[in-house]
């Protein structure tokens, strides 16, 4: 007791009383004798609980119902659309350009073709073009790789377009010399020809070096002149 008082006398009011609920409370469980307890509760015989069998459910064959294909709700009460049955209004669509076999295509070949030639072919086209109605619109343009061989992307000078082509995309017509048409598509924010352009350059064998001019005469469609380029070594194939 001695020993808990001088223990005690240095011990915060909180901590003293601390320590006699401690002490208390081991007064209270050794009264209820709950050690005992808990220990014959660990060494009793455990017996399992009878476990209830299960059932399992049957399993059935899937019935598979055909249901109608997934529609928006605005066009469900609307009759079905064949768009194979339906073809574009013959103003707005572009006419396939006729294509030359492939082997005039591909393997006509003139030979290399000197820079001497090239500006050969372009004054010929500037001559031309001054030959033709000044009243009419006209450029010329000399055709390079990338106009007739693989990207066949025609850029048409950016003045001229400015002055004369339309202000949105557009289906220009090409009228060769024979007085063939060949619709091609003009992009308008792009300022040149693609789609049917290919086909226009294939059909008429045009290659790198040949100079062309175009003749606006009507707002939408071109008159066009093909000047050829002299090769140097092999003939010029017969168009």
């Amino acid at each position: 007791m001695v020993a808990a008082a001088a223990e005690t006398q240095w011990m915060s009011p909180y901590e003293v009383a601390r320590e006699r609920n401690v002490e208390e409370n081991k007064r209270k469980m050794e009264a209820l004798n709950l050690r005992h307890l808990s220990a014959v509760i660990k060494e009793a015989p455990k017996t399992p609980s009878p476990m209830k069998p299960k059932r399992r459910r049957p399993i059935e064959d899937a019935v598979v119902v055909p249901s109608p294909p997934r529609r928006s709700r605005r066009l469900a009460n609307l009759p079905e659309l064949k768009y194979a049955e339906i073809a574009p209004h013959t103003a707005d669509r572009m006419t396939r350009s006729p294509r030359k076999p492939a082997c005039r295509i591909y393997f006509a070949n003139r030979g290399s073709i000197s820079m001497k030639a090239r500006l050969e072919a372009t004054r010929k086209a500037e001559e031309l073009e001054s030959e033709l109605d000044h009243e009419i619109p006209s450029f010329v343009k000399a055709m390079l790789h990338s106009h007739v061989v693989r990207g066949f992307w025609l850029q048409l000078p950016s003045h001229f377009c400015d002055t004369y082509m339309p202000k949105q995309d557009s289906i220009i017509t090409l009228v060769d010399e024979k007085d063939e048409e060949f619709d091609t598509k003009y992009l308008a924010y792009k300022k040149g020809l693609s789609g049917g352009w290919a086909g226009f350059a294939l059909c008429h064998g045009m290659q790198d070096g040949d100079s062309a001019v175009f003749q606006l005469i009507k707002p939408t469609t071109f008159k066009v002149y093909i000047i050829r380029a002299a090769s140097d070594d092999v003939s010029e194939v017969d168009e």
